[in-house]
């Protein structure tokens, strides 16, 4: 099989379900190694492991599936000496790809039906934690333990509800908006280490937690109808244009916002 990353490493942060888990595939069929964190329940664990071990047969390559905490100290720490007790190579990582998906979905103001579901500045932190600012914990972790790759990428994932109002995406649009100007200083202090940086803003996709905002149904049936191409963003549309900023080709573009969307946010 003739591999287009050669021992080369994406570390993935979220990878059981969704843009991660299309990521995972994409890259694992083009010889790419993986290491991914994710938090599922033990029963739901068994099933990833396997769908994980036939995508590590079928590409020859490896795949180490850690179900860790990604949001703590201790969760980092545990991944590290994980790598470390398999002889994990250092500066092997190309890819560091954030595909966090955890946040409250809460609206601002009391309903009178359910006057207590309120976002508290709390859930505000902690969104905005788990799906921003712990990109710069990891980044800054893999450069400590010096795994990046001369050449490597790190990636976050946006959305369109960063800049309009979504129903009880209060807290996610602000985490992800917190996200793309993170993005914005990390490509420009950390391209000294040879990391670029940039953000996919992907359309409306029916992943798992995307069906999890309420009126997910209609606003897919809404941007379907709205997309120049006339369907929806699927999980491999993001996964094909990660793969592409993981090319030697992608070297120059650092600190960009990349709509994979068809168009979709042109209407």
């Amino acid at each position: 099989m003739n591999k287009q990353f050669p021992d080369q490493w994406a570390i993935i942060l979220g990878g059981s379900s969704g843009f991660g888990y299309a990521a995972i595939e994409k890259l694992a069929a083009n010889g790419m190694n993986i290491a991914l964190l994710y938090r599922e329940t033990h029963a739901a664990e068994k099933q990833i492991k396997l769908q994980l071990s036939d995508i590590a047969g079928k590409n020859d390559v490896k795949v180490l599936p850690y179900n860790i905490n990604a949001l703590t100290e201790d969760g980092r720490t545990s991944f590290i000496k994980g790598l470390q007790n398999v002889g994990f190579p250092k500066k092997s990582v190309k890819l560091l790809l954030h595909s966090i998906a955890r946040g409250n979905l809460k609206p601002l103001a009391a309903e009178e039906r359910n006057p207590g579901e309120t976002l508290s500045i709390e859930d505000l932190q902690l969104t905005t934690y788990a799906m921003s600012n712990s990109l710069l914990d990891w980044t800054r972790i893999l450069l400590a333990e010096d795994l990046f790759s001369d050449d490597a990428r790190v990636i976050g994932l946006t959305s369109e509800g960063a800049h309009k109002y979504w129903e009880s995406y209060a807290a996610v649009s602000v985490a992800k908006a917190s996200l793309e100007s993170l993005a914005t200083y990390m490509a420009v202090e950390f391209a000294r280490f040879g990391l670029r940086t940039n953000i996919i803003q992907a359309g409306v996709t029916e992943t798992p937690s995307f069906k999890k905002i309420p009126g997910s149904k209609q606003l897919a049936e809404f941007t379907s109808s709205r997309n120049p191409l006339g369907r929806i963003t699927t999980p491999q549309d993001v996964a094909n244009v990660i793969y592409l900023l993981c090319l030697p080709e992608a070297l120059w573009i650092n600190g960009a916002l990349i709509h994979v969307d068809g168009g979709e946010h042109c209407k």
